[in-house]
């Protein structure tokens, strides 16, 4: 069996592909990757021995951009609907499914039905899924009434989706003889997406409207050692609360790595800086260290406390360590993660993605209690960690 994975987005939406190749590979079937072609995601990839398509635009280029405006979505939406039929469409051939997920993969469903393969949409979270009880993500385009019912909220979402989409799903569409798509958005989820996130942290029937299939998160195992020198800064002193916020630009809070600092050391810790996309600095001082690229499953284990923005695989790496977490969710699902770690009782949910040093003082008295660490550690053995193997059986199983 060849089953092509696909998935426009930040390492949050390449590395469970990954993990998910890495599983079909084991159970005997050839899979490969279209992800942006960013040098960390090639690198990714090929350290998993997974082949990489690259399609579309960096993604790092595009989020770290001075100055961007809510026009850039319009462009970059039928981009991406072109990358789908220009790149992802040869990639396919041959296989006999494809897997869409990430930044709304708008052309996905079509290649497949050109090609006459299965068609699967994975979400890592439920926040853009339709939903009777919760609104839509904010997305650009038209505003919604601000005092609107949630169908209307979600009339308003699907008109979002065509007015990014549409014109040019449907030039492609007629252009290979399929008929045009009325509603881009449940076009593309189809009655029953897959949700690649784990059953602890993201229950979901009372999240949306459609029947999901849970799989589990696409955990992506990692071996790689940590650096020497970051080795030794671990063990020169007590274990340091981590801060990082990946993929985030942190525009709305460029003082945030200071303010982190501050508010570590105010509770009598060492820090751990991750740098991310928005290149955070490590402060000055003994007790303050900055890494770059490095092995998270590994290095969570050993310190006091992850502060990061949310995002589903950090949050999923966090929780399968057993560490607290302090998350300052910044954009789309991310305060859904902050309120369900808050939930759990595995860490604190900061209000808002502008931390001060009050603020976060607070949200980390809270995380590096032994109460929340006992917690995080309960939790941390009802994480599943077989959820790719359980989405490669799906796949070969034909369910």
């Amino acid at each position: 069996m060849r089953v092509l994975l696909m998935g426009y987005g930040s390492r949050g939406d390449v590395e469970p592909l990954a993990g998910l190749a890495v599983a079909l590979r084991r159970l005997g079937a050839e899979a490969r990757v279209c992800a942006p072609p960013d040098e960390e995601f090639a690198e990714l990839l090929a350290r998993a021995g997974v082949p990489h398509v690259p399609f579309g635009p960096s993604v790092r280029a595009l989020v770290t951009r001075p100055n961007p405006a809510p026009e850039d979505a319009f462009k970059l939406a039928p981009e991406l609907v072109a990358a789908h039929f220009d790149t992802v469409g040869p990639a396919a051939e041959g296989c006999d499914a494809l897997v869409a997920s990430g930044l709304m993969p708008a052309g996905a469903r079509s290649v497949a039905e050109n090609l006459g393969i299965r068609y699967v949409l994975a979400c890592y979270h439920t926040a853009g899924l339709p939903s009777s009880r919760f609104p839509p993500a904010r997305r650009p385009g038209r505003p919604a009434p601000a005092d609107a019912d949630l169908p209307t909220l979600w009339k308003v979402d699907a008109e979002r989706v065509n007015a990014l989409y549409g014109e040019a799903l449907n030039t492609h569409r007629a252009a290979l003889g399929l008929p045009p798509v009325d509603n881009v958005r449940d076009h593309v989820l189809t009655d029953r997406p897959w949700l690649a996130a784990d059953p602890a942290l993201a229950p979901w029937r009372e999240m949306t409207d459609l029947d999901l299939v849970q799989t589990g998160a696409w955990l992506l195992p990692d071996h790689r050692p940590l650096a020497d020198d970051l080795v030794a800064f671990l063990e020169a002193g007590t274990p340091p609360v981590y801060v990082g916020f990946g993929s985030m630009a942190m525009r709305g809070a460029p003082d945030a790595a200071r303010v982190a600092v501050e508010a570590v050391r105010a509770q009598g810790r060492r820090v751990l800086v991750g740098r991310g996309w928005a290149d955070l600095g490590p402060g000055d001082g003994a007790d303050c260290f900055a890494v770059g690229e490095v092995n998270h499953q590994a290095l969570f284990r050993r310190v006091a406390a992850v502060v990061h923005h949310g995002g589903a695989g950090t949050t999923t790496t966090a929780a399968v360590a057993g560490v607290p977490q302090v998350v300052v969710p910044q954009v789309v699902d991310q305060p859904h993660w902050a309120a369900r770690v808050a939930e759990l009782g595995i860490g604190a949910a900061h209000a808002g993605p502008t931390p001060t040093l009050e603020s976060l003082s607070a949200a980390l008295a809270t995380a590096l209690t032994p109460a929340t660490r006992a917690r995080a550690t309960a939790v941390a053995g009802m994480v599943r960690t077989d959820g790719a193997a359980v989405a490669a059986r799906l796949l070969l199983d034909g369910a």
